[in-house]
């Protein structure tokens, strides 16, 4: 007999921590049907009352860092340890075919398995993490992980959504690349709390401490962020198993830094209400789209705009006084 598939469904097998219903209610907060949304509106009020005190992790780094290649190996020395983890991958989505690889799960065969992993098209989202990854994470911190690794597409200036996710960012950077410190954003190597030079083997030895140190230098130039907290830069192999643990002390120095001084709380605060201003214009732009009348008007507009005989910006504003009633 079908179960019937409803919040308390949903909300009792999280909370009895069947990774098979967890997977059902990412699925669900995922579909874009009006019916699914409510119901997983409902899902997501009612987890949000047993919140565990999961660590959230974002780790990102230029194409080629070997991101999954350090989640599988950090996190398989989470699991020996004893911890539980969940790995929200974000994959790239195509924007011909629309579709993505989600391929991680074979770069982390240590802990496929153990581990939950759950690799998500990021749909050309902002930030390189899918539309619904806050979410996601709202259901593994009632599940009761105790991390929560969310690894994002790769390095940009909308990288931010993430940083506005986690508790902490890690950014891995590569030995060989001449002009790393060029190619990497100053506001991303801000953000980052712990930054980690990948792939530092045996072989890449001197360049690897060449990088760490460039980067320590270029860390020097920048202004102290209100966590008080100085970025330690770590080189580490993930296939030779070198400098992990040096990363889990630092991981674990963080959280207490931030835990006593009350600015995981605050963080946390903030990133609520930075959801819901991004929810608040997502359901404005939803709204405007589904508009009979504008569409109507964004057709003709589109037109002219296209012909060149209005500016962007006319047309855009007279869809919104139109949408407001003006």
């Amino acid at each position: 007999m079908k179960p019937p598939f409803t919040a308390d469904y949903y909300v009792q097998g999280i909370l009895k921590k069947d990774r098979i219903i967890l997977s059902k209610a990412i699925t669900l907060i995922e579909s874009t049907l009006p019916a699914d949304m409510e119901l997983a509106n409902q899902v997501l009020e009612r987890c949000l009352q047993h919140q565990q005190k999961s660590r959230r992790i974002a780790i990102s780094g230029p194409p080629g860092a070997g991101k999954s290649t350090f989640i599988n190996a950090f996190g398989k020395m989470l699991l020996e340890n004893g911890h539980s983890l969940a790995v929200l991958a974000v994959d790239p989505s195509s924007s011909i075919s629309k579709g993505s690889i989600l391929g991680d799960k074979t770069r982390m065969e240590d802990i496929a398995g153990r581990a939950y992993i759950r690799p998500t098209a990021s749909s050309h989202a902002l930030g390189g993490v899918a539309r619904t990854t806050r979410s996601t994470i709202s259901l593994c911190e009632a599940f009761g992980f105790d991390y929560i690794f969310i690894e994002t597409v790769g390095v940009g200036q909308s990288e931010i959504m993430a940083k506005n996710m986690a508790d902490c960012f890690i950014l891995l950077l590569l030995p060989n690349s001449g002009d790393e410190l060029q190619g990497i954003k100053r506001g991303i190597m801000e953000m980052a709390d712990i930054l980690l030079i990948s792939k530092s083997d045996k072989a890449n030895e001197v360049s690897a401490r060449t990088a760490a140190a460039q980067v320590k230098m270029a860390l020097h130039l920048y202004s102290s962020t209100e966590k008080k907290w100085e970025i330690p830069v770590l080189n580490i192999s993930a296939t030779e198993g070198t400098g992990l643990d040096l990363t889990l002390n630092a991981l674990e120095l963080y959280f207490l830094n931030i835990e006593s001084s009350g600015w995981l709380q605050h963080n946390r605060a903030q990133q609520q209400l930075h959801w819901m201003e991004e929810l608040i214009l997502a359901y404005m732009q939803e709204n405007l789209e589904q508009h009979p009348a504008l569409k109507e008007l964004k057709k003709e507009l589109t037109t002219q705009v296209l012909e060149q005989t209005m500016e962007p910006q006319e047309a855009a504003r007279r869809i919104v006084e139109k949408w407001l009633g003006k």
